[in-house]
């Protein structure tokens, strides 16, 4: 049964003053609760006024609290704009809201940052921004057309200079006739009553989200990663606190790696690189002696019969090649064991024309393995001790 409270002399319906455009640095409001219902995801309460910006142009909503009561998520439906808690407030009664400034003032550098950017790749290519999502983490924007990274790079310096000029952040609701003599970005087509948001110099968007007063306060914009995307392309950006906690988890990287290659923070890229030579040059040598180790084996065995051999440290590959060399020169089957450090070992089996299926089946059933391969040579994993693996094969 749905359960209704509303107190007489409150419509539900009336619009709900928003107080997010009206102060973007209101942090807490008192506000008469016009309903309070129950729904799907809890309770659903409309007020007369409120500072919560509910989702919408790719921006998420604002969390907070009504009388300490935690607000879940806050949306726009139906021309009401509905807050989702969990506990119920007595509608015709007062709460106080408290908005998650931290949350708040992240999602506006953000959103103010990408206009920037996506305003200048406009300016400067023509291209549009065809996507646009804001996550915990990062901002994701979906450009029309194709930037190289060095274009890109331009565009980030170009957009962190506006920031540095922190030009205040106009908005404003032009009449119809003052809309069609204007230039701006629209994702489509729009009627009614439009607000306009004007980074100047950057940009001239319609949008409905919440931004700084001023561009200094963004702070500063990083292009991470781009891809290509569909006709275009998709980039990843941060801005404002979010740059400074990725330097400062990138600088913590860096310093780990400088400690363990005994170099200069500056110099770890030549540090890694001088390692990686270092590693090349080894993995040659192990190469070779693996590669003379199994031609040993293989002459070792010769003319025998069935081989069972048991050798450490060996990688997946290399068993691999063992057993290949040594199946080439005895008269039967060779397997070859290397022990995984986890009690368990990695195994590949071969005999020249021969059929190992039905012995592969019942050697993993037996000793907890699996793996398989072609009829005359098989590759794979069992759980058991040395002595297990032997015992199966004197059977």
């Amino acid at each position: 049964m749905q359960i209704i409270y509303q107190k007489e002399g409150f419509d539900s319906m009336s619009e709900t003053r928003k107080l997010y455009y009206e102060d973007v640095y209101k942090k807490e409001f008192t506000a008469k609760v016009l309903e309070c219902r129950k729904g799907e995801k809890g309770f659903e309460v409309i007020l007369d006024q409120t500072a919560f910006y509910p989702e919408g142009g790719g921006q998420p909503c604002d969390l907070g609290t009504l009388n300490e009561i935690t607000v879940l998520d806050v949306q726009e439906k139906d021309g009401e704009i509905v807050h989702y808690t969990k506990e119920a407030v007595e509608a015709g009664s007062e709460v106080i809201g408290k908005i998650d400034w931290e949350r708040r003032f992240d999602l506006m550098q953000q959103h103010s940052g990408e206009h920037i950017v996506s305003g200048l790749v406009h300016e400067a290519y023509g291209y549009d921004n065809v996507g646009f999502h804001m996550s915990s983490d990062v901002i994701t924007v979906d450009l029309s057309g194709v930037l190289t990274e060095a274009q890109l790079a331009e565009i980030e310096a170009e957009t962190n200079k506006k920031i540095w000029e922190n030009s205040e952040v106009e908005i404003t609701y032009p009449s119809k006739e003052e809309l069609e003599k204007l230039s701006y970005r629209s994702k489509k087509e729009l009627t009614g009553q439009v607000r306009l948001v004007r980074f100047p110099g950057s940009d001239l968007c319609a949008c409905c989200g919440t931004h700084v007063t001023h561009t200094g306060e963004i702070g500063a914009v990083k292009i991470l990663t781009v891809e290509n995307f569909h006709e275009g392309i998709r980039l990843t950006m941060i801005c404002g606190k979010r740059v400074m906690d990725y330097l400062n988890m990138v600088n913590d990287q860096n310093r780990q790696v400088s400690v363990k290659l005994s170099a200069k923070i500056g110099e770890t890229a030549a540090a890694v690189g001088r390692l990686q030579d270092e590693n090349f040059r080894l993995k040659g040598q192990v190469a070779h002696v693996v590669d003379e180790l199994c031609r040993a084996e293989a002459d070792r065995w010769e003319g025998e019969g069935s081989v069972l051999l048991f050798h450490d440290g060996l990688e997946a590959d290399q068993v691999r090649k063992m057993a290949d060399a040594v199946m080439q020169k005895c008269s039967g089957c060779c397997a070859v064991f290397s022990s995984n450090g986890d009690g368990s070992y990695k195994y590949a089996m071969g005999e020249l024309n021969g059929d190992l299926r039905q012995f592969t089946k019942e050697m993993n059933a037996a000793l907890n393995g699996r793996g398989g391969g072609k009829p005359f040579f098989v590759q794979g994993s069992v759980k058991a001790s040395e002595e297990e693996i032997r015992q199966f094969f004197r059977q």
